[in-house]
């Protein structure tokens, strides 16, 4: 037996319960694993509360990045052995496979291995945020060096991976914000220019920044209202990718007095999925942590015990920087 969180009903965090329940041994194509470490996400929020893009079957377990060890392979798995290292990405059913657990089985498919000298709460920090971004802006479109790339709700985890990612292909990151609070950190993580949006016009400071010319490309996460403004500040033939939407209202397509602007709707799923896929991001990923030029910032730590409070806090308006995680189990020498 072993500890599980899961929820009975849909609702705030006070939903979530643990569990001692059995964990069954992999079929063909899964491992078993230890879970060391797993990434808070909005995703697991919507999930626990019926508003995300798949609906929860009662009663319902949760999560999507895990770091940990694998403890039993099943059948048809080729490429993993006991005792590996290695992280969990998003690629499956959260009904299917949850992961808020001591223990969990996976899809092998939806593994990476851990890099050398990673701890496990790194490893449960990183996957999803740059593979989210690589998809987007190397997959979906492509971004060239000297490309302006606005990068909006920058300080949560994907944000900040994007600035990173935008960087190290020689493009210019113009990171938003809702207030000025985070300016400073956002410049110092890597942003040519960060716009405050409770306090600036997001179209005129686009086009400032760009010396009038506006963006190539905008990497969205709020979606809503807002890509209207957007729309207005792109150059010709811009490229808005639209991969989130925390404003929580409905994303209008621009029209015709916005000019030549390209739009489109994009999900992790779509390189996750794709096993080719998946291995290209996943090279893209090394390569650059091995290069220095992704380093993941980890916002906090929760233990594993502290699952509601972790959940009110990425509930929260809280201003974060980064990825929470929970620590399921202490840190171990070389984990």
């Amino acid at each position: 037996m072993v500890r599980t969180i899961r929820f009975h009903e849909l609702g705030g965090p006070e939903v979530l319960r643990y569990e001692d329940l059995p964990v069954r041994s992999p079929g063909p194509g899964e491992v078993r694993m230890r879970v060391d470490a797993f990434g808070l996400n909005r995703a697991e929020v919507n999930f626990r509360r019926g508003t995300y893009l798949e609906d929860p079957v009662l009663p319902a377990g949760l999560g999507y990045e895990a770091s940990g060890e694998i403890l039993e392979v099943g059948p048809d798995v080729a490429r993993w052995a006991v005792g590996d290292a290695v992280s969990v990405v998003p690629a499956f059913s959260q009904n299917d496979y949850p992961i808020y657990a001591e223990e969990a089985v996976v899809p092998a498919a939806a593994l990476v291995g851990r890099p050398d000298g990673m701890d496990a709460v790194t490893g449960a920090a990183i996957w999803m945020p740059y593979v989210t971004v690589y998809g987007a802006l190397q997959e979906v479109t492509r971004v060239r060096p000297g490309d302006h790339v606005v990068i909006t709700a920058a300080t949560n985890s994907v944000g900040m991976a994007a600035i990173q990612v935008v960087r190290h292909l020689g493009a210019i990151p113009i990171a938003t914000t809702r207030t000025a609070e985070k300016h400073p950190a956002l410049l110092e993580a890597g942003a040519a220019t960060v716009i405050a949006t409770d306090s600036e016009d997001l179209t005129e400071a686009i086009r400032a920044a760009t010396g009038g010319r506006g963006a190539e490309f905008a990497f969205d996460a709020v979606g809503g209202p807002q890509v209207e403004q957007l729309a207005r500040a792109m150059a010709p033939d811009g490229r808005i990718i639209v991969h989130g939407n925390l404003s929580g209202q409905p994303t209008p397509l621009p029209g015709n007095r916005f000019g030549p602007v390209w739009m489109r709707r994009y999900t992790l799923f779509e390189i996750t999925k794709d096993p080719a896929g998946l291995r290209r991001a996943e090279h893209f990923v090394r390569a650059g942590l091995e290069a220095g030029a992704f380093v993941p910032v980890i916002d906090r730590i929760f233990g594993f015990d502290d699952i509601v409070a972790a959940h009110i806090y990425v509930d929260s308006d809280e201003r974060r920087l980064g990825k929470p995680v929970v620590q399921v189990r202490p840190a171990r020498s070389g984990a």
